[in-house]
């Protein structure tokens, strides 16, 4: 019998994750419509910064649609699967990836460059959580299966299989 300890709530640690990216997200608008950071503020490359935007907000939602309806992650959860199709062979966290260039996505939209500090942390914080947490789950559960798989497959940034 697997120690209780092993086993991995429902939703992961991303309803922790999440909700405090976007606190993050909503506090450093929140200092940029009040003036606080108009040091950081871009008058150049307005458009760059928004079109950049637009595309990982856009990137973001494709991810999420990709993982969860596309692949159908809720299921194959519940069923104990590993999913190593589709998105999860580009990136095996798509979901929180996909938070990442949405809220990443939203801050480039003001064209502050001192926000661009909050998607490292989003990065930082998810890879602590990751290893802390869902990796050591993962491992457990399906073993060697999923060590082939992270060795293959980035943890939050999408890129193509490593050999």
């Amino acid at each position: 019998m697997k120690s209780k300890e092993f086993e991995m709530p429902a939703f992961g640690v991303g309803p922790i994750y999440v909700l405090t990216c976007l606190l993050l997200t909503i506090g450093g608008l929140y200092l940029h419509f009040k003036g606080f950071l108009s040091l950081g503020q871009c008058k150049q490359g307005q458009f760059i910064f928004r079109i950049t935007g637009l595309v990982l907000i856009l990137a973001g939602l494709y991810l999420w649609i990709q993982a969860v309806i596309v692949e159908k992650i809720n299921r194959k959860t519940h069923e104990g699967k590993l999913i190593t199709t589709g998105v999860y062979s580009l990136v095996r966290n798509p979901v929180y990836t996909a938070f990442i260039f949405v809220f990443t996505g939203i801050l480039l939209l003001t064209g502050n460059i001192i926000l661009l500090g909050l998607p490292v942390f989003f990065w930082a914080f998810l890879t602590i959580l990751m290893k802390k947490t869902e990796e050591k789950w993962l491992k457990n559960k399906f073993g060697q299966e999923y060590q082939i798989y992270s060795s293959k497959v980035n943890r939050v940034i999408p890129w193509f299989k490593r050999k």
